[in-house]
């Protein structure tokens, strides 16, 4: 008496023995499957023309996804590009500080940015872009092991922005120079989406690398 088989093992046997479908061409036009995409019974020849085509569809929006993930980058890196240009025209040290952070207002259409330092040489102490900056804004500045991106939680250095109230989200960028944090970039918007949590960061760090190197002349 032969013993029943499961689905499993039929399954197993015809993925053991392709040929089976060779030898039994006939089974392929009269096995009938359900269609999940109408409801109706079709072959089995039907039924794998979906499945290829399901999965070719799925793999036409994966490959949308990437053109267009591809794009936006591209567009980032130009206008990483001439933010870069702009403050290797920057000449003068003392006028750095604002070709940053008007550079990245221009070249990335950031509604609000700004920036504080601190230990700097005696000549630029006391500029705009030293005021107001708390011990409390420096610790927090030096806490930053990766650009912060959310919600204003009403931070000290979101007041920094002439347009404070407006802030929904920002990004808070810690300027670093041998590890050690010497000022805060501050970018605001309006835009609770703009600056989000689960945004990525990659820019946002060869930015604050880039003000860095541009900004460390300026240090003590």
């Amino acid at each position: 008496m032969s013993a029943l088989l499961d689905s499993t093992a039929v399954a197993q046997y015809l993925a053991d023995h392709p040929q089976f479908f060779e030898e039994h061409a006939a089974l392929l036009g009269e096995v009938r499957l359900s269609s999940p995409l109408t409801g109706r019974a079709v072959s089995l020849q039907e039924r794998q023309m979906e499945v290829m085509r399901a999965k070719y569809n799925a793999l036409e929006l994966r490959m949308a996804g990437l053109a267009r993930h591809a794009e936006e980058n591209a567009a980032i890196a130009n206008r990483f590009h001439g933010w870069t240009q702009q403050l290797l025209r920057t000449h003068d040290a003392a006028a750095m500080p604002a070709a940053v952070a008007d550079g990245l207002v221009e070249h990335f259409i950031v509604p609000q940015a700004t920036l504080r330092l601190w230990n700097l040489k005696p000549d630029h102490e006391g500029s705009a872009y030293t005021a107001g900056v708390s011990d409390d804004a420096r610790l927090f500045a030096s806490s930053l092991r990766a650009p912060y991106c959310g919600p204003n939680r009403d931070f000290e250095a979101v007041r920094w922005l002439e347009n404070a109230d407006d802030v929904r989200s920002t990004a808070l960028v810690a300027l670093r120079a041998g590890g050690t944090a010497f000022g805060l970039l501050v970018l605001g918007s309006n835009d609770p989406e703009r600056f989000g949590a689960a945004m990525a960061t990659d820019f946002l760090v060869h930015i604050g690398e880039t003000a860095s190197t541009a900004l460390a002349p300026l240090r003590a």
